[in-house]
């Protein structure tokens, strides 16, 4: 394929060109035949947004199918009028043209709605077919972000981690492939993984409202998941509003398209393997894309891993076939099976030990296994000096040594990332109580360590 040549869909532009934007642009559409979808699905479409909505002028309706006016959704509208599904009720005042006019539904459009209804009750953007939607995520995974050390040890500068650490998380997530974080609970593996996930978020990429495939229509943007770029938010310009100047200009781009920075998704103890499947609304009719599917182009974390309700293995066994061979396969209801790139880096972080969850054979298809450990007592001692001063508590060696002393050694207890912060608020909230100054006082230290700690 040729830079900036235009294949079926997707649109590349030479990097020389792009001069930092992104590579991939949804082309704009301009015929009915340029979106992959048959004048009469959109047709229904069309009617069912009008009976939901009521009244709207053409270019809302352009809006709400996030498609241009001139050239494609005037067409649409004119068939219903000729077939007497529509009618025009007013002039917008002010406004000019047919976008202007304001359609409302007939008696015989109320009925065609209805039936389009019972097929399906999607009633947003149009969908853009899986092909083509396949297309784009491939030529977008090319331009994933590749992580440098001053880069990691930016967004990691909150923990205190060993250079041996850096090293090891820097090339695990460069491979974009999966990460296994594993150790005891509290000492940073979900932290880490979030501050990954931020690295991401200064890239953006593009994906559809929804996908079309075989009549059926899946949900993919996520309000919830995914995060918009500022300055482009859902229904941005370009559809045929009057505001942008869609009235005369062709769209920049297809925008059933939403630019989104890529995606960070977590996921904890509500993972289930329907989950991970394509999830049919018996209600509305369509479906909603899984969570992997979400997070194609970023980062799937699996929090608490083995402690869903689902069989560890079980779930396992549900990631060998897209870890491996980078696809994945989900099922409709009908079904019939789809194929999806699996562009995703996914991390599981764990506290149970790795032989209680994983064998040999799913330990082998995950490229980086990084062990998050105990903190040393130097580095126990780095943590509690910056959160003691970014919470305000007044911090002293001698505390701590007291500290470590009575409530560690002579108790036999491990240390833990997570103490410092947990003890610092104990201290706060104690002086708060009998107002008194935040200092690491025996007497402060003993109070706090007795209500936070619990021995077992």
């Amino acid at each position: 394929m040729n830079p900036g040549k235009t294949t079926k869909g997707v649109e590349l532009m030479n990097p020389r060109e792009a001069m930092g934007q992104e590579l991939f642009v949804p082309p704009p559409v301009t015929r009915v035949e340029d979106t992959g979808l048959s004048s009469l699905w959109l047709q229904d479409l069309a009617l069912k947004i009008l009976y939901y909505q009521g009244y709207l002028t053409g270019f809302k309706i352009a809006d709400a199918l996030a498609l241009p006016f001139t050239g494609l959704v005037d067409q649409i509208v004119e068939i219903l009028k000729r077939e007497k599904l529509v009618e025009v009720k007013t002039a917008q005042q002010g406004g000019l043209g047919e976008g202007a006019y304001i359609y409302g539904l007939t008696g015989l459009g109320i009925h065609r709605a209805r039936e389009a209804l019972e097929r399906s009750q999607y009633a947003g953007p149009a969908p853009v077919p899986l092909e083509v939607y396949n297309r784009a995520l491939i030529a977008q995974a090319r331009q994933r972000l590749v992580v440098k050390d001053i880069d990691l040890r930016r967004v990691l500068s909150h923990l205190v981690l060993s250079d041996q650490m850096y090293q090891r998380i820097g090339p695990a997530v460069n491979s974009g492939t999966s990460i296994f974080f594993f150790g005891p609970p509290g000492n940073g593996k979900t932290s880490i993984a979030r501050a990954i996930g931020s690295l991401t978020q200064n890239q953006t990429m593009y994906i559809p409202y929804a996908l079309y495939i075989d009549g059926q229509v899946v949900k993919l943007y996520d309000e919830v998941n995914h995060r918009c770029v500022a300055d482009e938010s859902p229904h941005a310009a370009g559809t045929g509003s009057l505001g942008t100047g869609g009235l005369r200009n062709a769209p920049r781009r297809d925008m059933r398209w939403v630019r989104i920075h890529r995606p960070f998704i977590v996921v904890g103890g509500e993972l289930t393997l329907a989950g991970l499947d394509l999830v049919f609304d018996d209600v509305h009719k369509f479906y909603e894309a899984p969570f992997q599917v979400k997070a194609n182009g970023g980062i799937l974390l699996i929090d608490d891993f083995g402690r869903q309700l689902v069989r560890p293995r079980d779930l396992l066994n549900r990631w060998i076939v897209p870890l491996e061979n980078r696809i994945d396969y989900l099922t409709l209801h009908t079904g019939r099976k789809i194929e999806v790139p699996f562009d995703v880096l996914v991390v599981f972080s764990t506290n149970l030990p790795p032989k209680d969850l994983v064998d040999e054979a799913f330990l082998r298809r995950l490229r980086h296994k990084i062990e998050v450990c105990d903190p040393s007592y130097d580095e126990y001692r780095a943590i509690f000096k910056d959160v003691a001063i970014q919470k305000g508590v007044i911090y002293n060696d001698s505390g701590l040594a007291y500290l470590l002393q009575e409530w560690y050694i002579r108790r036999g207890r491990k240390l833990r990332a997570s103490h410092p912060r947990d003890l610092c608020d104990q201290i706060l909230d104690i002086a708060r109580y009998f107002n008194v100054s935040p200092e690491m006082t025996t007497d402060m230290i003993d109070r706090a360590a007795a209500a936070y700690f619990v021995d077992l």
